[in-house]
């Protein structure tokens, strides 16, 4: 057979231009030893009968494993379980170490918390090329509405749904209009506007405004700050938290002033932090309400993509998350 006169490294790549899932697919050695292996080049045959295939390595070391024994499961992966993927794609450790596994219609290891399985049993082994092709028969499945993990160019990914309608929120504006509604900054601000209205509602009955629940998210992530810490953390609204905004959660018996080291630093009450956990319980249940009509994949994409949107824009802010001693480190190195 006449070899390809172009570079295998650039054949590659361009074939992981096609965003596929990502499986592992799972037998038993001739000694009983579960094996397992993360494949991403698992695809549909046939209906009726039911079929599936996907192809192997002729130099991987579990091909043994799967040309002696007729059974295998295939685990099409979550997004959560982008860890697994990693574990099932090296060598040379216990893949199923801690693993607690389901019980299926063979004596073939089933992983839990994936998006879809599939027991099946040999039906055609294939050689391609420098692969191995085995076409299996279906003979059971399960699925869950977990979103699935994707693979793209070398890269986990996260497919977010596309309506064959496409979206779109108004009217289609007349050319001269510049102002459209695919403005990143209008989507975004209108977004969050949107997504707050419940939460108005709970600091309405706190008689706290908008600032001040910024103030009492903070403390509740990191106590014991001074004013000046507090403002670094909220720098991103636009808005600088004032003595005046301390007073009133102070006589709202939100947060206290106590002298610590030399310094005048704001401590969440029980009060405050009863407050602060209705507004996070708030704002939880609306997460799931938005889960429930455009998906739990989609949310979890929007969130990667904000979380790279904010780190994109982010002009040095603090990690709130962070330790002083991690913040001062980060700060020493920009």
């Amino acid at each position: 057979m006449a070899k390809a006169s172009f570079d295998p490294q650039e054949f590659r790549s361009a074939l992981s231009t096609f965003t596929t899932g990502v499986t592992i697919i799972t037998t038993r050695a001739e000694n009983g030893d579960p094996v397992g292996i993360t494949a991403n080049s698992f695809n549909s045959v046939s209906l009726n009968p039911p079929m599936v295939l996907w192809s192997l390595d002729k130099s991987a070391m579990s091909l043994p494993a799967f040309t002696s024994n007729k059974h295998w499961n295939v685990h099409i992966l979550s997004v959560e379980q982008e860890a697994l993927s990693g574990r099932f794609a090296s060598r040379g450790e216990d893949k199923f170490k801690g693993l607690e596994l389901d019980t299926g219609i063979n004596n073939i290891p089933l992983l839990k918390n994936c998006t879809a399985r599939f027991n099946c049993r040999t039906a055609f082994i294939y050689e391609g090329g420098d692969h191995m092709i085995f076409v299996g028969e279906v003979l059971g499945f399960d699925k869950s509405e977990r979103p699935p993990l994707a693979f793209q160019s070398g890269q986990y990914a996260l497919a977010a749904r596309k309506p064959r309608e496409g979206v779109q929120l108004g009217a289609t504006p007349p050319p001269e209009c510049s102002y459209t509604e695919d403005l990143l900054g209008y989507l975004a601000g209108r977004a969050h506007f949107q997504l707050v209205a419940a939460l108005q509602n709970v600091l309405k009955t706190q008689q706290l405004n908008e600032q001040q629940f910024f103030i009492l998210s903070v403390l509740s992530i990191q106590d014991s700050l001074t004013i000046e810490e507090i403002n670094t953390f909220v720098d991103y609204t636009g808005g600088a938290v004032t003595l005046e905004d301390m007073a009133a959660l102070e006589e709202q018996d939100y947060v206290v002033l106590v002298k610590k080291n030399g310094s005048s630093r704001y401590v969440l009450t029980a009060n405050g932090r009863e407050a602060s956990l209705k507004q996070i319980a708030v704002a939880k249940a609306v997460e799931e309400q938005i889960a429930d009509q455009i998906g739990a994949g989609d949310v979890e994409a929007l969130k990667i993509l904000f979380k790279r949107l904010i780190k994109a824009t982010d002009p040095g802010l603090p990690d709130l998350w962070a330790t002083k001693e991690e913040n001062d480190a980060k700060k020493t190195a920009s």
